[in-house]
């Protein structure tokens, strides 16, 4: 017994020093364990922080640098553009653009072979010359669709990259082309009014609001594609202007181009010809003519002059195209578009009446509006006789349509000029204007337009109903200091209902051609004019403009033309 107990006291130092190395390793089991534990929920914090951050924080975009080089700043919230009626015209779509760290990719030529394959319109030599390039970024296309975007991602390419960012899309593409205008791939205006309001537009969320209807703006198109098409002519243009507060709502010049895609169409599609182009108005100008002569007095409407025989000039020559060989009256010069009563007219105005009789008109200076691509007029320099006489009927000036129209819409809304606009105004946003005219003069210029239209030159523009009034233009094209024959502008300007103005509207061609229907004709009165009155039909109906018994208006009232007309 004594025995067993001294055996089991020598036993226990043994036993506890095992028993302390057993707990020992446990503890430092257990400390391991800890530590691990907390490695892995630190790795899987970040994890799911870095989850977190692409997926909810940073939308999906990529991140914005790249191998040490920083991305294009993405342009953001770029403003809607719409019409009148709020129809939009222009938006930005959310897209992916694709970049390349050529570092990274394995096999230049292979990448390029399949990049080409899925995306049309790149050059697999270039592509692969830029990816064996050894730089740390390049962008391989911009703006892809969604389409493509899947197709590239299909190919499991390593190095290849997507940047989010915004697309500018235009939902009627070429239809108002010439107004809008378009941006780069980074959304910075570069023509139209994109550019002119690019501030406003990259500040502002606010829809910008345009002058333009849409509605209108598909029936002009279509009525001046047909006629170009119809007469063969090289391109045309159209406007149409509200009276009262020379809002635009329609601006077609074509040909136009498709403002997704400009770099498709020929730069020359990008020619805005009603703000960009510069043209002799023929006939259309003796509206101005007789305006500052019955404004100033210089003749009343029962005056007249000699039309019996062409005036000779030095080495000019002023002859009327289809001459009366008589005396006419001054509703007969606008009537029958005569040459010579419109210079001997002028010739009684003298050249500084009527130098400021048109700046005070806008047509010897830039036109006013929100477009960038605006031109500066030709006009005579110095400014002599031969230039008054040939200025009275269009010739030796040259002048952007637009400046023609706002010119016209002064002389028949009572006198008041008022600068065009693209933007869409409040009632209470007219602009007073600036008085040209009397109000007297006003009334007589819209009966000697009633006149033309009645039994003159565009008696094709007499729609039933409306009482349109207007003066065609027919002018050989100037050059480079050359007028070229049978290379004709043609154009009408005209307003309607001509006793109580609500638009004014203008159409021209360039470079008509007669067909078997006109005879081989190819005059204004002829080619632009008919197209005039099919679009003032459309116009009333769209607006709920019903027609006018003719019985119920009287055009011979105080103040309009009451002269007998041979």
């Amino acid at each position: 017994m004594a025995t067993r107990l001294t055996d089991v006291l020598r036993s226990l130092p043994a036993r506890l020093r095992l028993e302390g190395t057993a707990k020992q390793s446990l503890e430092i089991a257990r400390h391991r364990l800890v530590i691990g534990g907390i490695l892995f929920a630190v790795g899987f914090s970040v994890v799911g922080l870095r989850l977190a951050d692409v997926t909810l924080l940073k939308e999906g975009h990529e991140p914005r640098i790249s191998q040490g080089r920083r991305l294009p700043a993405i342009e953001h919230d770029r403003a809607d553009i719409v019409d009148r009626n709020g129809t939009l015209l222009a938006t930005s779509l959310a897209t992916a653009s694709l970049y390349a760290n050529p570092k990274l990719i394995l096999d230049a030529a292979d990448a390029a072979s399949k990049l080409a394959q899925v995306l049309p319109g790149l050059d697999p030599g270039d592509v692969q010359r830029r990816l064996a390039s050894g730089r740390g970024f390049i962008w391989i296309k911009r703006g892809l669709t969604p389409r493509e975007e899947f197709a590239v991602n299909r190919l499991g390419i390593p190095g290849l990259f997507f940047q989010r960012e915004e697309r500018r899309v235009y939902p009627f593409g070429p239809l108002t082309a010439h107004v809008i205008g378009f941006t780069d791939v980074d959304n910075h205006g570069l023509a139209g009014a994109e550019e002119f309001f690019d501030d406003r537009l990259k500040q502002s969320g606010d829809p910008l609001e345009l002058s333009i209807d849409v509605r209108l703006q598909h029936e002009v198109h279509q009525e001046l594609r047909a006629v170009i098409e119809e007469f063969h002519a090289i391109g045309g243009a159209a406007l149409v202007v509200d009276v009262k507060t020379s809002e635009v709502l329609s601006m077609v010049s074509l040909p136009d181009f498709d403002p997704n895609n400009p770099g498709a169409s020929p730069p020359e599609t990008r020619f805005n010809r009603l703000t960009l182009g510069t043209y002799e108005p023929g006939s259309t100008f003796k509206l101005f003519n007789v305006a500052a002569a019955l404004d100033d007095r210089v003749v009343t409407l029962r005056d007249g002059y000699d039309a019996s025989k062409p005036i000779h000039v030095a080495r000019f020559t002023i002859s009327d195209d289809e001459p009366k060989n008589r005396w006419l009256s001054v509703p007969e010069i606008i009537m029958y578009s005569s040459n010579i009563g419109s210079a001997k007219m002028a010739l009684d105005i003298g050249r500084d009446r009527q130098r400021d009789f048109l700046g005070r008109l806008g047509l010897l200076k830039p036109a006013s509006i929100e477009l960038p691509e605006v031109a500066n007029p030709q006009v005579p320099n110095p400014w002599r006789d031969i230039n008054v006489m040939t200025v009275a009927f269009g010739h030796g000036i040259a002048v952007t349509p637009l400046q023609l129209v706002v010119g016209v819409t002064a002389l028949v809304n009572g006198g008041l000029l008022r600068p065009a606009t693209i933007l869409k105004r409040a009632p209470g946003d007219v602009p007073l204007g600036q008085r040209v005219i009397s109000t007297q003069t006003s009334d007589q210029l819209r009966g000697l337009m009633r006149l033309v239209v009645e039994g003159g030159t565009a008696r094709f523009a007499n729609v039933p109903g409306y009482f349109v009034g207007g003066k065609t233009g027919t002018a050989e094209k100037n050059v480079n200091g050359h007028y070229l024959r049978h290379a004709n502008i043609q154009a009408f300007v005209g307003a309607f209902p001509i006793n109580a103005p609500k638009f004014v509207l203008y159409v021209m061609l360039d470079e008509a051609h007669g067909n078997k229907l006109t005879h081989g004709f190819a005059t204004a009165g002829w080619t632009a004019v008919p197209a005039a009155g099919r679009l003032v039909n459309q116009i009333a109906s769209l607006y709920g403009i019903p027609p006018v018994d003719p019985a119920s208006v009287e055009f011979r009232e105080p103040g309009l033309i009451n002269v007998a007309v041979r």
